[in-house]
């Protein structure tokens, strides 16, 4: 599975951006997605996971109210609505996914990962 991640930008406090996540999974449904994220000079952390029909979530309490992690099968692409960004949201967005219907919260859990996107929230 390869992924694709865009849609990072430069975005005063307060604004919104929407990353998306191209994959090239015969049955994306198939697979458990996430958002990891990594802010300079920190390791690589989970945001949020979506199961593979989308009935399920799971989110950091940081972003919970402010991000939505979506996917559209028939499009095999995932999404990540930020809103409310704050400057603490700075990081690079990194899409993964993991053949499974289990959410998955970790790292090492994942066996695909995109190349990463950036996001720079001003104050």
């Amino acid at each position: 599975v390869q992924l694709q991640a865009c849609g990072g930008g430069l975005v005063q406090a307060g604004g919104s951006l929407r990353l998306s996540c191209a994959a090239s999974a015969r049955t994306l449904s198939n697979y458990v997605m996430g958002w990891f994220r990594q802010a300079p000079g920190k390791e690589r952390k989970f945001v949020a996971t979506i199961n593979g029909s989308g009935s399920s979530t799971h989110y950091i309490d940081s972003v919970k109210g402010r991000f939505t992690i979506s996917r559209d099968n028939a499009k095999n692409t995932l999404y990540l609505q930020m809103n409310s960004l704050k400057p603490e949201d700075t990081a690079i967005y990194y899409c993964a996914a993991d053949f499974g219907y289990l959410l998955q919260f970790e790292e090492y859990d994942y066996d695909y990962w995109g190349q990463g996107t950036q996001v720079t929230v001003s104050s």
